[in-house]
């Protein structure tokens, strides 16, 4: 969430920003700022009411009935003005939870900026999709995820079972290696935690609610682990901070299903492995690329093809400044698909969160907050699969054989 004393000195890069994002309601900004010179208007009275009441509070005494009587005024008129504060503070609130987060300079407005390739030729040409090889291999079944719970779901069982399970215990234990202390969260969390990261309002109805308790199921591990640490103050010493954990994610993304979108492509329930780091201002960049640079390292290490690329503005999500897409190439779809996304989201979900720390010279600042799949597992299935495919068999990645004791399944 941008600050409003932010937006009243940075107006017209605020302006720059949003439109590079195709964020057109910016007479919002106007508005914002309206309602904030009427609040400081109100609030200079509040002090001058304050300073009377004090003043007369002293000068009262038993049978001075004028002074008590014009006090008394003065409370009232405290009373109303403090309610219309309130009352503008609430309208701001309303509408400035609506406007994402601004991106960085580097970002552009439309195109895609791809930063890194790389090409792996597997030469076995009569390549089938993913969801015939997990047929083929009885790996997993979207139809009996349907049959339990409807489209959009998938049962993993017998060697995909053990493939997935195989992969989230890489990633975790890459992760930790890597400095990432582990977590075990809950997956369903209340308002106050998807309001703090940002999926509300923006996501509300992409998410699963609980409408009895008024709870969500988690959209991404994020949500739950960047709010253990909502209303910490840091030592500059102790950042960043990074934690990775495991969790299935729920997305109801409707309208999303059709012919076209099938296996293991997209679903309303999948396991993802998470991090994230929590750190100062000046260094989340620095943060940033050691994030961007673990990811890399994995898909290096699956040996997949893939790319990077750096989304334009309208592609961000809502509290991205700086968002880099992993993308794994499918060679049975032909197709390029999403496994990871790190983003930079600056210090948009900690003014949310009351995330800050206190600097060497003892001033308090809001953190940067950074997240990114660790990855997707899925479409890194749906990869592993159509990239080591022969006729009769499917390779295993080197780096997964220590764990399912097997290097082909056939």
């Amino acid at each position: 969430m941008l600050k409003v004393s932010f937006i009243e000195k940075n107006k017209k890069i605020i302006i720059i920003g949003l439109i590079k994002r195709n964020f057109y309601k910016l007479y919002l900004i106007n508005y914002i700022l309206f309602l904030y010179k009427k609040k400081k208007k109100i609030k200079s009275k509040l002090d001058n009411l304050i300073y009377y009441i004090k003043f007369f509070s002293k000068k009262i005494k038993k049978n001075e009935e004028i002074i008590r009587n014009y006090s008394s005024f003065l409370k009232e008129k405290l009373k109303i003005n403090l309610f219309f504060i309130k009352k503008i503070k609430n309208k701001i609130f309303e509408i400035i939870i609506k406007i994402p987060n601004l991106p960085f300079e580097e970002v552009q407005k439309k195109v895609l900026y791809i930063l890194y390739k790389r090409e792996i030729i597997n030469n076995y040409k009569n390549k089938i999709y993913h969801w015939e090889l997990g047929e083929k291999f009885k790996l997993f079944s979207t139809k009996k995820g349907a049959i339990i719970s409807g489209n959009g779901f998938n049962v993993f069982f017998n060697k995909g079972a053990l493939l997935q399970r195989s992969l989230i215990q890489f990633f975790l234990e890459k992760n930790i290696s890597s400095g990432y202390m582990e977590y075990i969260l809950p997956y369903i969390v209340n308002i106050n935690s998807v309001y703090g990261t940002g999926q509300i309002p923006d996501k509300k109805y992409q998410m699963y609610n609980i409408n009895y308790d008024n709870l969500y199921l988690i959209p991404t591990g994020e949500v739950p682990l960047i709010n253990i640490f909502q209303k910490t103050i840091f030592k500059e010493s102790e950042l960043p901070i990074k934690a990775t954990t495991y969790t299935s994610c729920f997305r109801r993304e409707s309208g999303s299903y059709g012919s076209k979108v099938r296996g293991l492509n997209r679903l309303h329930q999948f396991d993802k492995v998470e991090i994230i780091q929590i750190s100062t201002c000046k260094d989340s960049y620095l943060s940033f690329n050691d994030m961007v640079n673990h990811i890399k390292s994995l898909l290096r290490s699956l040996n997949l093809p893939f790319r990077i690329i750096r989304l334009c503005g309208k592609d961000l999500g809502f509290t991205s400044a700086l968002t880099y897409d992993f993308e794994v190439y499918s060679p049975g779809q032909k197709k390029w698909l999403e496994v990871s996304s790190v983003s930079n989201c600056t210090n948009f979900q900690s003014n949310r969160l009351k995330l800050r720390y206190r600097t060497f010279d003892g001033k308090i600042k809001l953190c940067h907050t950074l997240n990114g799949s660790s990855l997707a597992i899925p479409r890194i299935i749906s990869a592993i699969l159509e990239n080591n495919q022969y006729k009769n068999y499917i390779i295993i990645p080197k780096v997964l054989i220590k764990y399912m004791k097997i290097d082909k399944i056939f």
